[in-house]
């Protein structure tokens, strides 16, 4: 028996355990008889691995494997403080959106059990609306959707809209050319491996202005409770669920987003942090994740009470925490060379060793 007949038989097998759709699994089963007929036809041999990318994505696409959630509020908090610091008007609103998140789950599991009339609803009920995290780059956006990720239990995954250019990104190509790739969100799910993970729609705002439109339409799918549970990518060309997704939003700004699109979001106004804030989260939360990043500890640097505010202004000049980040890495990696080159191990910044580490003063 050849290679490919193996990989056939394997295939073949494959499909009848991961529960594929009725309709789909006669579509792929037809496919992997044609590719037995034209095993021998070297003329084929692109369709054959066209067909062949095909199935692939069809077996490994989560059709039915779910994670649990764990909606457990004082836990959310807990990790929300661990992570963030400030931001308690945002991090309330989270709360509220998870509490609903929670009481409709509830409801959900108990009308399932009842009858099928009450299902649809109680399908359509359980969600809250969808949050968009609007604010200046370094607030923290990316960061929430991915403690929103590890409250609830779910993967996570991220689509950067950042100059996307084409909706069929989104929703893949069809199949008739021979480039043809399956669309990101599906992209996603297979990573993620469950048909629930968080899925962070970042910089929605940022895509190019001559796709603008059709991407938006596209969000508008994705995004409606109504259309998401038949979503049909152009490459798998068949209705993929995604109501169980849950789907959060970033953006800089709202006003390149459509209006059809801000209709179906929740907008939560992510504040600029103060310098006072900004000295807190670097001391905290950037300091020791940089000195680790860099291969150093604590012992190797120390910065004076004295020299922060000065990290902050003017070189950290903006609303989030970007430029102390840059500051504070380029001070690792200064240190660091030190340390290879054999300067000493300890290294403190105060008045007086300011200037060796940071350039602009």
């Amino acid at each position: 028996m050849s290679k490919l007949l193996d990989e056939v038989g394997i295939l073949r097998k494959k499909l009848t355990e991961v529960h594929v759709p009725p309709d789909l699994e006669t579509r792929v089963m037809a496919n992997l008889e044609e590719i037995e007929r034209l095993e021998m036809d070297i003329a084929a041999r692109v369709h054959i691995e066209q067909m062949m990318r095909y199935i692939d994505w069809v077996i490994n696409l989560p059709w039915n494997e779910r994670s649990s959630d764990h909606l457990d509020l004082t836990n959310a908090r807990k990790i929300f403080e661990e992570h963030h610091y400030g931001l308690q008007p945002v991090k309330e609103r989270i709360l509220e959106y998870l509490a609903v998140l929670k009481l409709n789950q509830d409801r959900w599991e108990k009308e399932a059990k009842t009858t099928e009339a009450t299902l649809t609803h109680a399908i359509l009920a359980r969600r809250a609306p969808i949050l968009c995290l609007v604010g200046l780059v370094g607030t923290g956006k990316t960061t929430l959707a991915k403690s929103i990720a590890e409250v609830m239990g779910r993967r996570f995954v991220r689509i950067a809209f950042g100059g996307m250019s084409d909706a069929l990104e989104l929703r893949g190509q069809s199949r008739v050319r021979p480039d043809a790739e399956i669309g990101l969100i599906l992209k996603g799910l297979r990573y993620a491996g469950t048909k629930n993970p968080v899925v962070l729609l970042d910089e929605i705002d940022r895509v190019s202005e001559h796709a603008r439109g059709d991407i938006m339409g596209v969000l508008v799918e994705l995004l409606d409770p109504e259309q998401n549970s038949a979503f049909v990518d152009h490459y798998l060309d068949y209705p993929f669920d995604l109501s169980d997704v849950l789907f959060i939003a970033t953006s800089n700004n709202t006003t390149n987003i459509a209006t059809a699109v801000l209709d179906r979001l929740e907008p939560i106004q992510m504040p600029s942090y103060t310098d006072e804030e900004k000295i807190k989260i670097a001391k905290e939360y950037v300091l020791p994740e940089l000195l680790h990043e860099s291969g150093l500890t604590e012992a190797n640097l120390t910065v004076d009470d004295a020299i922060w505010p000065k990290l902050v202004r003017p070189l950290g000049y903006d609303g989030g925490i970007r430029s102390i980040e840059r500051t504070l890495n380029s001070v690792c990696r200064k240190v660091a060379l030190r340390i290879i080159e054999g300067k000493g191990n300890t290294f403190r910044i105060d008045e007086n060793t300011i200037k060796e580490f940071i350039e602009a003063y």
